[in-house]
């Protein structure tokens, strides 16, 4: 071999090389080799040479024997039989380097190389096949006249008129992909390579895993000790049901002497069929109307069968074992049958699709079976290609289609000159959808159809013929049946004849026996006495139907019997022929049996009407295989199980007096009548239904109350629930009940999963080989006595998901294993507390809603694990819901909220009345809303689909009613509900469990002496930065000092030191001389960023000024800026206003002034003249020689020189004072922590007014002596790629930036162009939690500009110190953690591992402290260091922290830098910043040689302001407001606001649509409960858009909160979760009306409040009462009768819960809480004069939620409002909802909207307000104004945000003002 190709021994030798190193296995070597061989000619080896002749190609053919009867060793066989397909290349089909000849392509479907991309496909024969590589001709007359057409197949691909550039829209590639990367598999089930399939078929794994053993998992239960033993009651398991296993043969029911054993497959029985009985009708099919539209005889289907298998051998090139769709309406069935006989004949496995509308359905089926063939009709190919055009789809890539109508038949030269078949093991691939609507595709081989159709065959065979005593199962001396037909059976069904049981009965069975089929449409049985006729005038024997189909025809002929009798004159029903009616079912309906039987057989003939009926239990999503049904084989003695528990024993006096059987004359009445039987002594009764225990049931036991007879008397009687029996198991089956949870045998008369084994079934799923191991191969297991390990139980089982019992033998199933709803219930016994589950099946409550509900279409249910338990939910169909117009072109039909309220809230009371159900949520859509699935041509719903549908919020739904009192049950509480986590009792509980761990406090890296780099000289000792800035001068006079860059990266004219002092001194000089600035004059500057704007500080610096540094005005947002501006001037009494040319021209514009004047106007402001500094006087002098000079007055601390001003999101200003000794105490740390030197240049570039990027901008370069280069903010805007080219041109190390430039920057640049090797700290600016996403984005998007992964740094920047702390130069990645978030609640730290608990908290550390700084974590009520493993408020010690709030004059903003802990250093003073967080330490190894270093880093969590509590647990809006957000696709990003409001938990959402909105409610609700154990109260929704944002796109809060509360959001729908004025909570999505009124009745043209809208009003009314003395404390608000909302019952419900539980006691009365300082703010009454400290935005709004705790005995309200404590006499009430809490605790009890006084250590008191910052950061003040008089809010003359009352002032309303009016409101709203 070597000699003749040297080229394939080497290719050997490197592939023995590469088994021999295990890089591939011994399969992929065989198939490896084997491609070899036949790509270089070689020849193979003789196992590789065989072939069979006249079949199709084989490449490694299996000739094994059949296996025993089990499905293990069926799969063993067909694993084998499968690895013929792979010797093939084990990426695709074989394409050998021989296959092209004369510039053609293979005809072959095939690629034999995965790396070269596959040829087009042509099914169609081509001569350019090599001989040794072509299948040999089957047949001499390949092309004989016999074929109608040879224009039979279509390729779209070679047909122009459906090309893509035909203006198509191509679609992914996903076919050829799926061939390239096409694996073998390792059997017939296919082998998932990672997740190649992706979502779109398979779907999840079926199974639930509540329990440490899951169905799923390949583990044993866990292991018992051994007194853990089981009793011996636990271990009495029912073992699984033996095999019946008939034991006489099956004949062909047309000759006597042919045993059916003697064919292998149905393909060989066809062939006998088209000999034996030509001329026998195969099939008659009839349309809706009963006419004969086709008919065939058993010769012509033979014949029809063999041509198409022809055609397929010679024309299509597949493989034997390649995959053929075959796509044809239902009505096609002679059609379809030909088809797929057809393709068994040629030995390709048939693909049956039966809905081509689902073009993305079939697109999953044709590339997971790599289909590139389809047989199809001519009628079906147009329809295709109809839809194909107008949907503007592609074709199915590399798929051909051939129109088998066109075939015509196939006619021998010769009589038999047929060549042997050689079929694969694998006959078809059935798709079917899992309840949960995930397509899976059921593999299904020739020897399960065989041991199925034998079984179904005997089962035939044995049914009595009529009503005799003879024995059916008398057979001769020869085992033949004497009671036997001669013929075979005539079937008529309507079912679905291409899958499950319609194509196992209609096609299979009838090529098995012979059998004749009618199949007619199923509308066919709507028409009454249509259905009667066929069956009589055909002579049917075998009836095969569903439910729906029957009830229809019974239900008629109950109607008009006459109807039916009449149907054809002459002739009339006659059922005497039926000898089984089959019904395809899931669950028995044993009272329309009778219906059935005695009501319609009865009197249409039939003398055995009982007897007849058998329901068939199916598997239809496991190719609808038959597991049990009524038979008469006998051999139930072998199952094992007892069969004589239920005997009736009579006396002998009642054997006589029973009544004597009458001859039957073969007539009957009417509509039924009954015949008595003869009854026998001790006979086992028949256990064909029994009477159940719905109590028991629920508990998954089986109590049985009747049987038969008795059953159906007792049926009527309450709390009893009758089932009927299927019958036995097929006689080939093994059968076991199975815990589907523990995958434990049950023990006897208990419900668990029915799992079968039997050689009739499949054995796994199409290329799902995870979920064939735990769906077909499943193990059960059981415990013996004395051992404590459960053992497995053979055989390996199918589950079947069906959940049922067995009860001598005979099989009674309840539903699906989906369709189970389960409930937890509590309840203590004897002290101790117990918790169990409930079981309720979805078709149980169905039957319950649709007797007692009127106005229910349909309905659907299912549960929802939220909160680790199961929630229940109904889904109502209802004509209410619906708003179709009442007449065509009409206007939509408004919905009748009351009637959608009433309905859902009878359905939560029949359903706990009769099932003891507590429903979570009641949704009512229209009808046919729900999604559905096909079933034998009907739609039903589809209970998954909807939970699917429900998770994604994709219902059409309209109403929602939540029962959140009845159901939820898991609620946490906090050790302190009313206190909360910072009270006395929570934190002493903190402390007790984590005593013994250190206290939470930083080191102090203290350094006095700063030196100079260049001279060594301590900038320590310089007073002042002006003092520092002229040394510079002196020292480094011709040295680069300032420059600016512009977009372009071009420098500016560089400024040396000596011409900056003399800039500086000439504008110092121009504010001296021309704007008379003094000393102690406070100056906004407000400039571009340029140099004018360091000049103009330092100027002021050296004039004494107090500088307040602003930046422009927006023009686009003038109506938040221009007031903003005014109220500086107004409060701090501005005296000039300091612009450079550009800002001075702004100023200039007409709509710019305009606005300033007017505004001015309204405030009564007036504004002070501005300067432009760009061209002052030139100066030859510096400001030393002029005697500029800072005055050691000015230098002393506390003198005010810098005024930081803050803007939070809602436009509210924080001003803080520095003064000299600050800033040089700023710089100071800059350059220590960061080690700077005057080398490396610095760069300033955004938010230049304040913290980090003033420093940078203006200070650090005097500071350290290095150059400073300026890049303007619009620049970078325009051009990002300016800032990092300056960066690495100047080889700057440290520079700043902030998460907005990173997002603008990694969006408009790519990272080329520029190296940042030499950045080493890029510090990015937070002020509260850092992004987790900003690091990785960052390290990704610069890696390429090679930045250092360690040089991206997060800083925390505070207003109170723009650095407590610092990742710089830590050289590690960030630090992340992941808290348990119930931990976190209470304010503990737990880290969890992240891949253990899925809803921990993922945060990233800060950093560390920088140097002269020290961080304690406090309590911040109790002042005590909190311990390791809590968090705290974060205090800084730090001479960078500044000095004071400017202007406040609030005794608790001086406390905020008082800070002294208790039992900390006395003398040791901090600095508050009113976050929260806590120190964590970790271990690196960055030492020298890898050794670990400890560091202490910081996690800020967020502003203790921002929190709100409930029952007693701390939440973090950030968070709940994240889950919202991505919750749903269409809720716009950054989209939800979350926070309190008169005691409700309110959540904004901002979304796309707005459609459907209620869908979305239980989603977010559910969102909410499931990841924070909230319940929220009101779910609003606004359009997108509709949030007030701020100019970097930041949520407003203060702004979203007050403009609800106010009505002045444009909410598009409310829906109330919970209605504290009703036991239950109504939701309905009401629009916002704009004409209702607040207080009174409504008005003639005015509609009465929705419950929605009443809820505001309510809100409303409590911050109005809180200001009337004379309103009682504790007064519920009186109850309003709405449309929506149910009235107030007196006494108790009629259903009252019977379940034990933990006591629930009802909601503490509503009690008045006062407004916040934004809530219920009169917008006409907002202001009354200007402010002269801080304006009223500054301060967060109270707490809306605010909850009443006491201190000290007395109970202190929150808000400015209140001062003093309460008078006495309030203290009982308070008391009093103390013991109402006390004595029993509400799963989510409603608390006072008062926020508990913090007491700290001096006798002061502060308030927590959530959602706002504050002036002071986070923290507001409680201070005592007078009492104030009722119904009235103005601005404090404080002007810290509070509110005074005082007389209203009437303004007139804003509709009927004029532009300028609009401009003060606007104002009035925003000023601050």
């Amino acid at each position: 071999m070597s000699e003749t190709h040297p080229q394939l021994q080497i290719k050997l030798q490197e592939l023995d090389q590469e088994l021999q190193d295990g890089e591939i296995t011994a399969k992929g070597y065989q198939k490896r080799r084997t491609l070899l061989f036949d790509q270089f000619g070689a020849p193979t080896t003789p196992q590789q040479q065989s072939f069979q002749p006249g079949g199709l190609r084989l490449h490694n053919p299996d000739d094994s024997a059949h296996p025993a009867s089990s499905r293990g060793a069926l799969m063993d066989t067909q694993i084998r039989q499968s690895q013929g397909l792979e010797a093939l290349d084990g990426s695709g089909y074989n394409q050998a380097s021989n296959g092209y000849r004369g510039g053609h392509e293979p005809s072959r479907l095939q690629v034999r190389n995965a790396a070269q991309p596959p040829p087009p496909y042509s099914l169609e024969g081509q001569h350019a096949r090599q001989a040794e590589d072509s299948y040999p001709s089957s047949f001499d007359n390949s092309s004989s006249p016999t074929m109608r057409s040879s224009n039979y197949a279509f390729n779209p691909e070679n047909d122009t008129s459906y090309r893509a550039d035909q203006g198509q829209i191509l679609e992914p590639d996903t076919r050829q992909s799926t061939m390239v990367n096409q694996e073998y598999f390792s059997d017939f089930a296919g082998q998932q390579r990672g997740t190649q399939q992706g979502q779109n078929y398979g779907g999840p794994q079926r199974y639930s895993i509540p329990e440490a053993f899951s169905p799923t998992v390949g583990i044993p239960p866990p292991i018992l000790q051994p007194n853990d033993l089981p009793p011996a009651s636990a271990i009495n398991h029912l073992l699984p049901l033996e095999p019946r296993d008939f034991t006489f043969a099956v004949y062909d029911p047309h000759d006597a002497d042919i045993p059916m054993s003697k064919f292998d497959n149905i393909a060989a029985v066809l062939r006998h069929r088209g000999r034996k009985c030509p001329k026998d009708t195969a099939y008659w099919v009839l349309d809706q109307k009963g006419k004969e539209i086709a008919s065939i005889t058993w010769d012509k289907v033979a014949s029809r069968a063999e041509k198409v298998a022809q055609v397929i051998r010679d024309k299509s090139n597949l493989y034997r074992g390649d995959r053929v769709a075959l796509v044809y309406r239902d009505v096609e069935i002679i059609d379809f049958a030909v088809a797929l006989l057809g393709c068994f004949i040629a030995g390709v496995v048939a693909v049956p699709i039966n809905d081509l509308r689902d073009y993305a359905q079939l697109n999953v089926m044709l590339t997971t079976t790599q289909a590139h063939l389809a047989l199809t009709s001519e009628t079906n190919l147009k329809n295709f290609t109809r839809m194909i055009t107008e949907n503007k789809l592609t074709w199915p890539r590399g798929v051909e289609w051939w129109k088998t109508n066109e075939f015509g038949s196939y006619h021998p030269k010769k009589k038999d000159d047929v060549l042997p078949l050689d079929v694969p093991d694998l006959a078809y691939i059935e798709f079917a959808k899992a309840p949960t609507g995930d397509l899976r595709g059921v593999v299904m081989s020739h020897r399960t159809i065989m041991h199925q159709m034998a079984c179904l065959s005997a089962i035939m065979a044995t049914v009595p013929k009529d009503e005799d005593n003879s024995n059916p199962d008398l057979r001769d001396s020869a085992g033949r049946l004497i009671n036997r037909r001669d013929s075979g059976e005539i079937l008529i069904s309507y079912l679905e004849p291409r899958n499950g049981i319609g194509m196992i009965m209609g096609v299979l069975l009838a090529v098995y026996g012979g059998h004749t089929v009618v199949w007619m449409e199923h509308d066919a049985v709507n028409t009454p006495g249509l259905y009667a006729h066929l069956i009589s005038r055909y002579k049917a024997s075998l009836m095969l139907a569903d439910y729906p189909g029957l009830k229809t025809a019974v239900y008629n002929y109950q109607s008009d019997p006459m109807a039916t009798r009449n149907f054809k004159k002459g002739t009339e029903p006659n059922f005497s022929n039926v000898r089984l009616c089959m019904i395809d079912t899931l669950t028995v309906d044993p009272e329309f049996h009778e219906v059935l039987a005695d009501r319609w057989l009865r009197p249409l003939r039939n003398t055995r009407p009982r007897d007849i009926v058998a329901p068939l239990l199916c598997l239809p999503e496991h190719g609808g295989m038959i597991i049990g049904m009524r038979d008469w084989l006998g051999g139930e003695e072998r199952m094992g199980c007892p069969l004589n528990r239920f005997v009736v024993e009579e006396t002998e006096a009642e054997i006589e007096s029973s009544p004597i059987p009458v001859p039957s004359t073969g007539f009957s009445s009417l509509i039924g009548s009954s015949s008595a039987k003869p009854k026998i002594a001790n006979e086992r009764t028949e256990i064909d239904q029994v009477l159940l225990d719905r109590e028991a049931l629920k508990t998954n036991e089986v109590v049985v109350l009747a049987i038969g007879e008795d059953a159906k008397k007792r049926s009527g009687e309450p709390g009893t629930l009758r089932v009927g029996a299927f019958g036995y198991p097929i006689p080939d089956a093994t059968l076991a009940i199975v815990d589907p949870e523990t995958s434990l045998l049950c023990t006897p008369y208990n419900i668990g999963e029915i799992w079968v084994d039997s050689p009739s079934l499949s054995g796994g799923f199409w290329a799902l080989p995870k979920h064939t191991q735990s769906i077909f191969h499943a193990r059960p297991y059981r415990f013996t006595e004395g051992n404590p390990t459960p053992m497995p139980v053979e055989p390996e089982f199918l589950r079947t998901g069906l959940l049922g019992t067995i009860m001598e033998g005979k099989i009674f199933v309840l539903g699906l294993y989906e369709d189970r709803l389960r409930q937890k219930v509590e309840w203590v016994e004897h002290g101790v507390e117990i918790a169990e589950h409930r079981y309720f099946f979805i078709q149980h409550l169905i039957i319950t809603i649709m007797k007692n509900i009127p106005k229910i279409y349909d309905c659907s249910g299912f549960d929802v694990f939220v909160n680790d338990e199961h929630l229940p939910l109904i889904i109502l169909e209802s004509a209410a819901a619906s708003t179709a117009p009442a007449q065509s072109g009409g206007p939509p039909r408004p919905l009748d909220t009351a009637l959608l309220d009433s309905l859902s809230e009878r359905c939560m009371e029949v359903l706990y009345a009769e099932h003891h159900l507590r429903v979570y949520c009641v949704m009512i859509t229209a009808p046919d809303t729900l999604p559905r699935t096909w079933k034998n041509g009907r739609r039903e719903i589809g209970n998954m689909l909807c939970r699917r549908d429900f998770d994604l919020g994709a219902l059409a739904c309209v109403h929602v009613k939540f029962g959140i009192e009845r159901s939820v049950m898991n609620l946490p509480l906090g050790v302190d509900p009313i206190g909360g986590i910072w009270s006395q009792v929570s934190s002493a509980a903190r402390q007790d469990a984590l005593e013994g761990q250190e206290k939470q406090y930083s080191g102090f890296d203290y350094r006095e002496v700063v030196i100079d780099d260049r001279t060594s000289t301590p900038l320590n000792n310089f007073k002042s930065i002006t003092d520092l800035f002229q040394w510079r001068v002196v020292r480094q006079s011709e040295e680069l000092a300032l420059c600016t860059i512009d977009g372009r990266v071009r420098e500016g004219k560089g400024i040396i030191w000596k011409k900056f002092d003399q800039k500086v001194a000439a504008v110092a000089i121009y504010l001296q001389n021309k704007c008379k600035i003094r000393a102690g004059d406070h100056v906004i500057l407000m400039y571009t960023h340029s140099e004018d704007f360091v000049y103009a500080v330092h100027a002021c610096f050296c004039l004494g000024a107090i500088v307040i540094p602003m930046p422009p005005l927006d023009q686009n947002r003038l109506n938040e800026d221009a007031p903003a501006f005014l109220h500086l001037v107004g409060d701090y009494r501005v005296k000039a206003v300091l612009v450079n040319s550009d800002v001075h021209h702004l100023l200039g514009q007409k709509i710019v002034s305009q606005h300033i004047k007017q505004s001015a106007q309204v405030l009564r402001v007036d504004v002070p003249p501005s300067y432009n500094t760009t061209k002052p006087s030139k100066q030859h002098q510096g400001c030393k020689d002029l005697g500029l000079v800072v005055k050691p007055e000015w230098a002393k601390p506390g003198n005010p020189v810098l005024i930081w001003t803050y803007w939070t999101p809602d436009q509210r200003r924080i001003a803080v004072q520095l003064g000299h000794d600050t800033i040089m105490g700023i710089c100071k740390v800059q350059k220590e922590t960061c080690q700077m030197t005057s080398s490396r240049p610095i760069i300033g570039c955004v938010r230049s007014t304040s913290g980090i990027g003033f420093v940078h901008s203006c200070l650090m370069g005097v500071f350290v002596g290095a150059p400073t280069y300026l890049i303007s903010p619009v620049d970078f805007a325009s051009n990002p790629m300016s800032l990092f080219i300056t960066m690495a041109k100047y080889k700057v190390k440290d520079t700043y930036a902030t998460t907005q430039m990173l997002d603008h920057a990694m969006a408009a640049i790519p990272p080329k162009g520029f190296s940042l090797h030499e950045l080493k700290n890029l510090m990015i600016a937070t002020d509260s939690r850092p992004r987790l996403d900003i690091y990785p984005k960052a390290r990704t998007h610069f890696q390429g500009a090679t930045l250092d992964r360690t040089a991206i740094n997060t800083i925390y920047s505070h207003v109170l110190n723009p650095m407590i702390a610092t990742r710089s130069y830590m050289c590690i990645e960030p630090i992340q953690l992941w808290l348990d978030t119930r931990a976190l609640r209470r304010g503990l730290i737990y880290p969890v591992d992240q891949e253990n608990d899925l809803s921990a908290l993922s945060i990233q550390d800060s950093g560390m402290v920088p140097v002269n700084t020290q961080i304690a974590i406090v309590n911040p009520e109790t002042c005590q260091l909190c311990h390791v493993g809590e968090y705290g408020e974060i205090w800084v010690q730090s001479e960078s922290c500044v000095y004071s709030f400017y202007g406040s004059k609030e005794p608790f903003d001086a406390e905020r830098f008082l800070g002294r802990t208790v039992d900390g250093d006395p003398n040791v003073r901090y600095v508050r910043t009113g976050d929260l967080g806590f120190l964590h330490t970790v271990t690196r190894p960055i030492g020298p040689a890898g050794q670990a270093v400890e560091m202490q880093v910081l996690f800020v969590l967020g502003a203790v302001g921002e929190t709100f509590e409930v029952n007693g647990l701390s939440h973090f809006p950030m968070d709940i407001e994240l889950s919202v957000e991505k919750c749903h696709r269409f809720i716009v990003p950054g989209g939800c606001a979350v926070f309190q409001a008169g005691g409700l938990i309110v959540v904004l959402v901002e979304v796309f649509r707005k459609a459907y909105l209620a869908a979305l409610v239980p989603v977010i609700v559910n969102t909410i409960l499931n990841e924070h154990q909230v319940v929220v109260d009101i779910v609003a929704f606004v359009s997108k858009g509709d949030f007030p944002r701020s100019r970097l796109g930041e949520k407003q809060r203060g702004k979203i909160l007050a403009s609800w509360v106010t009505r002045k959001m444009r909410t598009i729908a409310q829906f109330s979760i919970r209605d504290p004025d009703a036991n239950d909570a109504t939701m309905d999505a009401v629009p916002e009306d704009r004409a209702v009124t607040i207080q009174g009745s409504p008005g003639l043209n005015e509609r009465p409040l929705s419950m929605t809208q009443r809820h505001q009003d309510q809100a409303t009314k409590r911050f109005s009462a809180a200001f009337d003395p004379n309103y009682a404390t504790n007064q519920n608000l009186p109850y309003e009768s709405s449309i929506v909302e149910s009235p107030p019952t007196d006494g108790p419900s009629p259903y009252e819960d019977k379940t034990p539980k933990t006591s629930m006691p009802e909601y503490f009365p509503t009690t008045i809480s006062p407004p916040t300082q934004d809530e219920g703010l009169s917008n006409k009454d907002y202001f009354d004069q200007p402010t002269t400290d801080h304006d009223p935005e500054q301060t967060p709004l109270a707490k809306p939620a605010d909850q009443q705790r006491r201190n000290n005995g007395y109970s202190y309200p929150s808000g400015p409002i209140y001062s003093q404590p309460r008078q006495q006499e309030e203290k009982p009430a308070m008391l009093h909802q103390q013991q109402q809490l006390s004595s029993s605790l509400q799963p989510q009890p409603q608390l006072d909207n008062f926020s508990a006084p913090r007491k700290f250590n001096n006798g002061a008191f502060a308030t927590y307000h959530p959602g706002v910052a504050s002036s002071n950061g986070a923290l507001s003040r409680v201070r005592p104004p007078p009492e104030p008089p009722k119904n009235a809010f103005l601005r404090s003359p404080s002007g810290r945000g509070g509110l005074r009352v005082m007389n209203p002032v009437t303004t007139r309303s804003e509709d009927e003002e004029p532009w300028p009016q609009e401009t003060i409101n606007a104002i009035k709203r925003y000023g601050s």
